[in-house]
């Protein structure tokens, strides 16, 4: 029983303490301060259809980077701990070269597109 009251009054005492931080942004009225401090941040409030096919392309591509990356490293433990075991080292080759084929097959798309999206928005 002297747990549970101790749960309740610590819980409580951690809610006044965590609810006012939560409105502490309601009082700030001046909507130029919050326009500055939004682009110092990177973050300002209008965006289009252009800027956000952008950042979509540019995290697919980092996902892509990243399991490049994570391929490449299993291949390289998978190499370095066979061994001599011929199939292990021949799963590893084949692993690092599907890798670097999909690479550069994603890095020649984003190219070509970026190539021809510049040549056609320049306009006459």
């Amino acid at each position: 029983m002297k747990k549970t009251i101790q749960k309740f009054f610590l819980s409580l005492v951690l809610m006044i303490l965590t609810v006012p931080s939560f409105v502490f942004a309601q009082g700030i009225k001046d909507q130029a301060m919050l326009n500055s401090i939004a682009n110092k941040a990177g973050v300002s409030g209008q965006s289009n259809a252009q800027d956000l096919v952008g950042t979509t392309i540019k995290a697919i591509l980092s996902i892509i980077g990243l399991i490049f990356l994570i391929l490449m490293v299993y291949a390289g433990i998978m190499w370095m701990t066979a061994r001599g075991d011929e199939g292990k080292v021949e799963k590893a080759r084949d692993i690092i070269e599907a890798a670097i084929i999909g690479l550069f097959v994603t890095v020649s798309a984003y190219a070509i597109t970026v190539f021809v999206t510049t040549r056609f928005s320049s306009g006459p």
